[in-house]
């Protein structure tokens, strides 16, 4: 690997660990920023609303601006986002005014959603480049930004550091790493140019029956994750009774299996083919989900979460490899299958909250498990990785 292109790949680690370390830091102070606010349950479920809608702007949009403009000013937009959101949803709390919190987590989420789709296609080309595993790293990273997040604000929230001051520092550190990392990346990667022959191709992308079915397996996996990061805590809670200290305790668990899960996956990628990997990963993780639901003993359901984190840690990159050689126009494929990736974190949890108000999160869960099934039926699709053993 050439100096120019080492460089590249250790910024978008830089890059991908910015917005986990983001995430993580507002969340943990959810609890003081609700008190801050003054804020009911219901006013901050508006709140939250803000994140969603700031997700939703930027996923829809990245794909057509990266077509147009090329990743690295997408990033760029985003990641500004990202490190502007932090003081504004501090200053936010501060003021007591809900509405500049929903509007700062509203640029975390356009940032995040946008920056996101658009770093996991540099992330697919410098695959390309180097012809080996680069996305479940790059997605580690991500992981890994939020344990030391969720650490560092557990540490300041037992200390009652001030919330402002924190997300001002989160911001302060965010901007100097990223604007850093952000002078190794290149221009013009991902731009199409604007012809017939473009529009055509970007056309067939959407009638490519393997790609489609590439995107069923991100949605199954992405959701696999997506439901934990939202309801874990409270899955155990309600529906094995720990105590909210616990709860929490499970779900740092699983941020760690699939932090792991994400670091050891280039190690496993190097020896089986991606379409193994991913029918092993659901299974696994479909073997965890399934205890976690049918046995009703505390300690079991809190192990078997370790065994969901790690299979389901490698499903999101590895699928988003697999699209991005999976025919021509390999921006395109990933940003397609990334966008149904992102949009199932968006709209899967809050469907499996309504489904658990009738049912039971548990009962809720079930729907994961079926879809973990058909990831594990459909992974022959990500076909085999190109990648050498090293």
């Amino acid at each position: 690997m050439d100096l120019e292109t080492r460089h590249r790949r250790t910024a978008l680690f830089v890059l991908f660990f910015v917005p986990g370390l983001g995430i993580s830091s507002w969340v943990t102070r959810t609890p003081a920023i609700r008190d801050m606010l003054g804020a009911s349950t219901a006013e901050m479920g508006l709140v939250l609303f803000g994140l969603s809608a700031g997700s939703m702007a930027g996923i829809l949009c990245s794909g057509a601006l990266v077509a147009r403009f090329g990743t690295k000013p997408v990033v760029m937009a985003g990641t500004t986002c990202i490190v502007a959101s932090m003081p504004a949803i501090g200053i936010g709390a501060a003021l007591s005014q809900s509405l500049v919190v929903a509007a700062g987590l509203a640029l975390f989420g356009a940032g995040m959603g946008g920056g996101e789709v658009a770093m996991n296609i540099e992330g697919a080309d410098v695959e390309r480049l180097i012809s080996r595993p680069v996305l479940p790293t790059l997605h580690g990273f991500f992981s890994l930004g939020t344990v030391a997040g969720a650490l560092a604000g557990m540490a300041l929230t037992v200390i009652d550091f001030n919330v402002t001051w924190h997300l001002l520092i989160v911001g302060a550190i965010s901007l100097v790493a990223s604007g850093t990392a952000m002078r190794f990346l290149p221009s013009g990667v991902g731009r199409s140019a604007r012809t017939e022959k473009s529009t055509s191709a970007g056309t067939q992308v959407w009638r490519d029956t393997r790609l489609l079915l590439i995107g069923v397996l991100v949605l199954a996996m992405a959701l696999a994750e997506g439901a934990a990061n939202d309801w874990l805590p409270l899955l155990m809670v309600d529906g094995h009774d720990l105590d909210p200290a616990l709860g929490s305790a499970v779900y740092a668990v699983f941020a760690a299996a699939m932090t792991i899960g994400r670091f050891a996956g280039g190690w496993f990628l190097a020896r089986w083919s991606r379409g193994t990997v991913l029918r092993g990963g659901a299974i696994i993780g479909g073997i965890g989900l399934a205890a976690v639901i049918a046995i009703d003993n505390q300690i079991v359901a809190g192990a078997a979460v370790l065994l969901w984190g790690l299979g389901a840690a490698l499903g999101f990159p590895v699928a988003l490899s697999a699209a991005g050689e999976s025919g021509d126009n390999a921006a395109a494929r990933v940003s397609l299958v990334a966008t149904v990736g992102y949009v199932a974190f968006l709209v899967g949890p809050p469907a499996l909250g309504f489904l658990g108000e009738h049912y039971g999160l548990r009962g809720a869960m079930v729907v994961v498990l079926i879809l973990l099934a058909a990831a594990a039926v459909l992974a022959p699709a990500a076909g085999r990785s190109k990648t050498p053993v090293h």
